[in-house]
């Protein structure tokens, strides 16, 4: 018996495709191959560093190692931290360097004191420094009165010169209350400091500071006209001490801008006078 035919109407039977995804058994994808790269990479990179030490000279290994040097100098710049003689705060006192949150530090836990490299960059600056210190220590211990006194003078080494910073206390004042009358210890420690920079080669900045406490003398006067009046009173009292006219570059005052005590802006230790010896 013949097979009926299909009528035009009849509708099309839908197409079924099957998609079978074979996987083969233990394969753990791609992700080692990744970890394999890093670690080409790293090995790369440890040998180009040897070689790079061994092809290198000495003077161009230190050339490289001065260009990291201004990020631990601007550090140093603004630490509370003592650096060595004269420091003025305790050594242990927390500074800015990249310790942990609320870590205190110094230099020397920060710096290796072994470190290849370290004390040669800079050589002479770091004597000249040290040399400044051990004079200016030789006549602070001389006189009883002064020798009190030293632990309000900073001397640090910046990326512009010598900075010898003279900071007030809770016991100690560099100015009469609101004034830009220097007290007689002020006198007699600048009158040192005096001696030890006519000695010395390069210009002169001073820079005058104070505390974020509000003064208001009269006339206008503010916080800003008192730390520039106080730097040239400085300069002044300098000029007294032998120090050439010629010499001093810039006077200046910032108020209560530059903080030595970020955290407490109204600390008495945030008043100082800052004389910079310039390269």
């Amino acid at each position: 018996m013949p097979a009926p035919s299909k009528g035009r109407n009849e509708p099309l039977r839908p197409i079924i495709v099957k998609k079978i995804t074979i996987v083969a058994a233990g394969h753990h994808g791609g992700a080692w191959k990744v970890a394999y790269a890093d670690f080409v990479t790293a090995m790369m990179a440890f040998f180009l560093l040897l070689w790079l030490l061994g092809a290198t000279t000495e003077k161009q290994r230190k050339g490289i190692a001065d260009y990291f040097t201004p990020t631990l100098v601007k550090l140093r710049e603004q630490s509370a931290g003592s650096n060595g003689l004269l420091g003025g705060s305790s050594i242990t006192e927390v500074d800015n360097y990249p310790n942990r949150a609320g870590q205190t530090g110094n230099k020397a836990l920060t710096i290796p004191r072994n470190a290849v490299g370290g004390p040669k960059e800079g050589a002479d600056r770091t004597k000249q420094v040290s040399q400044m210190q051990q004079r200016l220590k030789a006549k602070l211990t001389a006189n009883a009165k002064l020798s009190r006194l030293a632990k309000q003078v900073r001397m640090i080494d910046t990326a512009e010169g010598i900075r010898i910073d003279l900071v007030d206390d809770a016991d100690f004042s560099m100015f009469q209350l609101g004034t830009t009358v220097l007290t007689p210890d002020a006198a007699a420690l600048l009158d040192a400091i005096g001696e030890l920079l006519t000695g010395e080669l390069g210009g002169v900045s001073i820079r005058g500071h104070t505390d974020a406490l509000p003064w208001n003398g009269g006339a206008g006067a503010n916080n800003w006209s008192l730390s520039a009046g106080r730097a040239e009173a400085t300069r002044q009292a300098l000029l007294a001490d032998g120090i050439g006219e010629t010499r001093f570059r810039k006077i200046e005052g910032v108020a209560d801008r530059e903080p030595l005590v970020r955290d407490n802006p109204s600390d008495p230790r945030n008043r100082r006078i800052s004389i910079l010896l310039m390269r």
